[in-house]
Order: structure tokens, then C-alpha cells, then sequence
């Protein structure tokens, strides 16, 4: 029988090594997984125990297709408390993750044979949920010039050489951790309002930031410009298996996600969405922050070693919790290093190839998400195996 020519889309690669260190893991290996971008610790105290108290006696049926009520009026709440940025609860939309998101903005926004534009490297499933909607993906080549991150005068020449529907942006970014600085947001999104190209904003890897000069701006503010903003529970409040996450809206889309919400999910996870709203207490929010400080103990950490790992040059991982770096000078390519990485010293990391098609032979990503204690015997094990290459 026919298989569809839209489900043709290239494997998330990292999943495939999950599965390879996993098969290692169940043959007694002592295997350090820093291939997902998982947090070790997982959902926080009070949600659990909330999550515990719904098992037993809560109401757990079909909920309203855009969420509960009063997990969007915490997501509106969570706004005004970090950004300063007056949301409607009504524009906001509960998704089954980011991914459920990603998949109802992309078809609220865009037509078959649209044009989308979005960075390489860049997180895969942008490219390849489009593609299997029937978007034409444009990616634009960002390196360390522009520090991985998408500009302004590249939009312009993507949207002179065939025109442009849509952008995807991501800050802090997967695979680099690269952010988008205020006034450079500011100016992609004046563009693309301008120039009535959407605007989405992954925002997923929000309040997982290093250093006090980094600061972190959300499109929310320009949904009267058509931006759309897409975020998540599962990483800064490390609820990955929860499936939750949320979309700001601007006005004309509300309607169509709502309808589109309703065929796609009928709605997201009622369980996840009750306890979701204790992430935003104050216990949540603190078990959150205690998280970033283990990451940014482990990043630098990693800064430190990057040299004695021979990955030269890594992208800055200003934010999220990531490690790009450059293999090259190992004389493997990224797959065959991961692979091997994986067979002789039992760590688990992922090939660049999933986040560039061009350049990611090249590159390797580690997620610093585990502990600082796995992540330091980690590098331990690359140093000591890449010495004996």
C-alpha cells in the first residue's frame, strides 16, 4: 500500500542513540546518557504531590481543547512576573508539549508551499514538521559571525530571492545555546511585521541563562505583529514526560488553533495540566531555579575542559543546556565519533548531523542536563578515550 510522501522526513537521531545507549545500559554497561535534553531531576516536589492528589481524587476528563482555565491564567500570571507583558489568558493555548505547538502553529500559519526560513544548525523537527506539512524550509547558514543566530539582512535576502512566509527563531537555541539579544528580537520582529512575514518564537529554554549580562526578551510583545511564541514545561521546569506545553497567539489565530486544537487532541493531558499549575508557585518556580544552578555549574565546568576535549570552537551556550564543539580535529567524522564514543567508553552524545545536514559531520552536541557528577565523569572518559585516538 502507499506511504505518504509527506511522512518522508529523516529520524530524530537522538532518539535512535537513546535507544543504542539504552540496549548498552540493559547488557550491564555503565553508560552516561548526554545525548537528550532531559533534565536529571524531573518535575518538582509540589507538582508531583499535586499530580498525587489528582490521581486520587481529581476530575481527570476531556478538558477544554486550549487548556484549563486556570493553567492559562498562571501562564498569563507568569508574564507579568517575569517580562512585564500583559497577556490575555484567552490567547493562550495548552499544547500537548512544545511539539503539539510547533505542529498546530505551523498549520494555523501556513499554507502548502509556503516558505519558511529558520537557522542551521537549528533544532530538526522545525524542518521537518514543515516539510511535512508542505512548507518549502529556507535555512539560513548562521555561524559564529552571527553567533548562530538568524538576522535581519538574511530575511531580506531570503525574502528578495523567492519570497518569504515565515520565520522560526529560537533563543536560547538548540543545538548552541546561542540567545537572540533584545534589540536584535526587536528588530527581527519589526521586519517581519513589516513585511507580513510570522514570526514564531521558540522560547522553550526561557529562564535557562548564564551570566547577569544575558537577558532574555519574549515576542509576546509583538502579537499585535502577528508573532506567535511557543514554550514548555519540560525544560526549565524539567517536566519532559508531561507533555505540556503552551502557545501565545496573536488575535487572528486564536479561532483557527482553538478549531485545529479540537480535531488534532480534543485537548492536552488533563493530569499534567492540573499539577501544571503548581509549577508556578513559589516552590516551583525555586526548584526551577535550583536546576539552572547545577546546569551552570556543570557548563562551566565543560568551558573549562573544552580544550583538554579538543572540541575547538564551541558555540558560547549562553543559555539552555547544551555544548556544541567541533570534532574535527579528532579526524572522525561527528557519527562515526558518537558511535564510537558510545561502543569504547560507554557516553552517549549526539552527531551535529540531526541539527545541520551541511556542516554537522563536524559537530557534536552534549546535553549537560544530568548531574554535574555524570557530567563530569563524562568528560573524564572523552578526555581519556580521545587521548588514546
Amino acid at each position: 500500500m502507499k506511504v505518504s510522501r509527506r511522512s518522508h522526513v529523516p529520524p530524530f537521531a537522538v532518539m535512535e542513540i537513546l535507544a543504542a545507549a539504552n540496549r548498552r545500559r540493559a547488557l550491564g554497561h555503565d553508560v552516561l546518557n548526554l545525548c537528550a535534553g532531559e533534565p536529571s531531576t524531573g518535575a518538582s516536589d509540589v507538582v508531583r504531590d499535586r499530580a498525587i492528589e489528582l490521581l486520587r481524587s481529581g476530575d481527570l476528563g476531556y478538558t477544554e481543547a486550549m487548556g484549563v482555565p486556570a493553567l492559562r491564567e498562571e501562564i498569563a500570571g507568569h508574564y507579568r512576573r517575569w517580562y512585564d507583558v500583559d497577556v490575555d489568558p484567552a490567547r493562550i493555548a495548552v499544547t500537548t508539549g512544545s511539539s503539539g505547538g510547533f505542529v498546530l502553529a505551523f498549520l494555523a500559519a501556513f499554507d502548502v508551499g509556503d516558505r519558511v526560513a529558520l537557522a542551521r544548525p537549528g533544532y530538526p523537527a522545525y524542518k521537518n514538521i514543515l516539510a511535512a506539512l508542505g512548507c518549502e524550509v529556507v535555512e539560513l547558514d548562521c555561524g559564529p559571525d552571527t553567533r548562530y543566530q538568524p538576522t535581519v539582512s538574511q530575511l531580506m535576502e531570503a525574502y528578495y530571492g523567492g519570497g518569504l512566509d515565515g520565520v522560526v527563531v529560537a533563543s536560547p537555541a538548540n543545538p548552541t545555546g546561542t540567545m537572540i539579544a533584545p534589540a536584535e528580537l526587536d528588530a527581527v520582529a519589526r521586519w517581519c511585521g513589516e513585511h507580513d512575514v510570522r514570526l514564531i518564537s521558540d522560547e522553550i529554554y526561557h529562564g535557562i541563562a548564564y551570566g547577569g549580562d544575558v537577558q532574555q526578551a519574549t515576542a509576546a510583545v509583538y502579537a499585535d505583529q502577528g508573532a506567535v511564541v511557543v514554550n514548555s514545561f519540560s525544560k526549565y521546569w524539567a517536566m519532559t514526560g508531561w507533555r505540556l506545553g503552551w502557545l501565545v497567539l496573536p488575535e487572528e489565530l486564536v479561532g483557527p488553533v482553538d478549531a485545529l486544537a479540537g480535531n488534532v487532541a480534543l485537548s492536552p493531558p488533563a493530569l499534567a495540566q492540573h499539577a501544571g499549575v503548581a509549577a508556578f508557585s513559589p516552590e516551583g518556580y525555586a526548584a526551577a531555579a535550583a536546576n539552572v544552578e547545577r546546569y551552570a555549574q556543570s557548563r562551566t565546568a565543560l568551558l573549562e575542559r573544552a580544550q583538554e576535549l579538543g572540541w575547538y570552537p564551541v558555540a558560547p551556550a549562553d543559555g539552555a543546556f547544551y555544548l556544541y564543539g567541533n570534532v574535527a580535529g579528532t579526524g572522525l567524522d561527528s557519527v562515526t565519533y558518537c558511535a564510537r564514543l558510545l561502543e569504547e567508553a560507554n557516553v552517549a552524545i549526539t552527531p551535529g548531523t540531526d541539527f545541520d545536514a551541511v556542516s554537522g559531520h563536524e559537530w557534536v552536541r552534549l546535553s549537560f542536563a544530568a548531574s554535574p557528577d555524570t557530567v563530569s565523569r563524562a568528560a573524564d572518559r572523552i578526555a581519556a578515550w580521545q587521548a588514546g585516538l
